[in-house]
This record gives structure tokens, sequence and C-alpha cells, in this order.
């Protein structure tokens, strides 16, 4: 039966005077475009449109013969909606873009260490992406349990599509940790001074914003959780930084070490209430599982790294000479 009407519509091409050899050119022909050009095909539409747009935009020189491929062939009418990057490939491989649904593919990516502020004003800068986001109501929309999102959305590249929604991306972001937190717990040290995976978080954001070395999470993992269990104040530059918030200069100074935030922890005794940046998975493994340690101070060396300290005399001698001089 299909070759009594493929041959019915060769000889009718054959009427019309389109041979094979012309359909044949056809499924060569080029796309006219510019190299990485976007479309964007809206629900509904159908291939005569497609194909009439191209025209319109002079991609192409005529649909007749498209027309008649699509007869003999009616897979291509099947037109996905989405936004599509054509090419100067053939006609039909472009349309066959379209009919398997791949559209272009834009990503958006979280940063580790970076605080929950940031990582909205980014995505809400983000192209092709429906922004939903209701920032006054941002953990309520991305999560059922949390009451903030600090902490967690996982540091990582999300890819999306055009008309997707900035608060899909960000859960997205949100079941990762999950995922990632969960899974770190399950591996923790049997003795860890945290009693939940919540606090792990919080410490592991901490440990993230502390050091720029991944070599020294552990280490800095080991000094915090000595501190912890010995009741000492946990003294972190980066938790009076996020207590000062969108207030804070760049510049440290020592009124706001002696001026009380909930997140100061040269005030308050023990972790801050929630996590201060988005922490990566090495961070989260450092805090999960310190290494045994007798480290309880650090001072950064001024090149990235830090100077680890027992006592307290080792350590004033390190800041005199990483700090002072």
């Amino acid at each position: 039966m299909i070759k009594v009407i493929v041959s019915v519509l060769l000889l009718a091409l054959l009427c019309c005077g389109i041979g094979y050899q012309q359909l044949q050119s056809a499924l060569k022909m080029p796309l006219k475009v510019e190299n990485s050009t976007l479309f964007k095909v809206e629900r509904g539409t159908g291939f005569n449109q497609l194909c009439q747009a191209w025209q319109a935009k002079q991609w192409l020189d005529s649909c007749f013969k498209f027309q008649i491929l699509a007869k003999l062939d009616p897979t291509l009418t099947d037109l996905k909606a989405g936004l599509y990057e054509l090419d100067t490939s053939a006609v039909i491989d472009n349309i066959r873009r379209i009919n398997q649904g791949a559209q272009v593919s834009f990503s958006f990516t979280i940063i580790e260490g970076q605080p929950l502020r940031d990582v909205v004003a980014n995505i809400q800068k983000q192209a092709h992406l429906t922004q939903d986001l209701q920032t006054e109501n941002l953990a309520t929309q991305i999560s059922s349990t949390q009451e903030n999102l600090e902490g967690w959305l996982f540091p990582d590249t999300y890819h999306y599509h055009s008309e997707d929604t900035a608060s899909g991306v960000l859960k997205r972001a949100y079941n990762k940790m999950q995922q990632e937190l969960d899974a770190a717990w399950q591996t923790r040290a049997p003795d860890l001074v945290l009693s939940s995976p919540y606090e792990a978080l919080i410490l592991a954001s901490i440990i993230e914003k502390e050091t720029g070395l991944a070599s020294e999470r552990p280490l800095i993992s080991a000094v915090f959780t000595n501190r912890l269990k010995t009741n000492m104040r946990l003294q972190t530059d980066p938790t009076v930084i996020y207590g000062i918030g969108a207030d804070f200069d760049g510049d440290i100074k020592r009124k706001d070490l002696t001026t009380y935030t909930p997140y100061n922890t040269y005030k308050i005794k023990g972790l801050p209430p929630t996590p201060i940046a988005m922490p990566s998975k090495a961070a989260i493994l450092a805090a999960v599982n310190p290494p045994v340690s007798e480290y309880v101070y650090f001072v950064a060396k001024g090149d990235g790294s830090h100077q680890f300290s027992k006592t307290l005399q080792e350590h004033n001698r390190a800041v005199k000479q990483y700090q002072l001089n």
C-alpha cells in the first residue's frame, strides 16, 4: 500500500515538474541562516507555518519541495515547541532537530561559597529563563520544609531550556544538596560533635568561606571541631561578615568583632543559627569527617594558605609573623 502511495506521489510530482533528482537536491539543501541562529517554535506550530516563516526570513527559497517531502515522510510534521539553534546544515536536518525536541540548552552556575542573596541576584539576570521567584517567600516556594534557604543550594552548573522557571532550577539545586548532605551524613565520624545534618551544613559553609585551598578544608574542620568539643568560641571572621550583611564595606574592623549579631562567633558560643553560604561537597565531607588533630588556631599567611597552631603561644607567634609584619 505504501509503495502505491509513494508511486502515486512521485507520479504527481513528475506532473508538477518536480522529479526525483530535485527531491534529492532538496534533501541536501542548506538552511540559509547565520551560524547559531536561535528560532522559537511556538506550541501548535504546523509544518506549513514553520516552512513559511523560514521562507519569509529568506532562509529557504520555496516550501513546495519540503511540503512534498513531508507528504512522503509524515514524521517531519511532528514539531515540538521550544527554542532551537539553527545552523547552515540541510533544511531537513534542522527540521529533524525540531522533531526530536533537541532544544538549545542554557546554563546557570552556583559558585562554591556564594551566599543566597548572590545566587538569587544572579539567577534573576539569566536569559531565556522564566523569572517566577517570590523573593519574600522564597524558602516556601523552593522547599516545603526549610525556613531559610541559605546553604541549601548545591554549587554546580544547571542546564535548562527556554521557558523553564528560575524556581525550577533552584529546586533542582535544593534537591541535589539534600541528596549530597544525606549521603555525607551517612559517612560521618562515629564521635562527631555535630548532632544533625543541618549542623554539618552550617559548619561546612564556614569551612567553605575560611579557605580557598581544598587541601586545607580537613584541617579547618579539625580546628572548629576541637573548639566545639571544648566549648571554645569559633571566632571566625566570615560569620561576622555574614552578620553585617549588605552593609559590609570589605574591611572588617575591631568594632565589628565586638558588636553582637546572631552570627558573630566572637560573641556567641557554638554554631551560628544558619549556614552563611553554599558549601561544596568537599566542605561537607570535611565537616562530617574531621581528621584527628590538636590544632585549635589558624591564621592567614597572606598567600591564600593558613598557619595552624596547637597552643595560644604558637598562634601569637604566627600572628606576629604573618599578620603584624
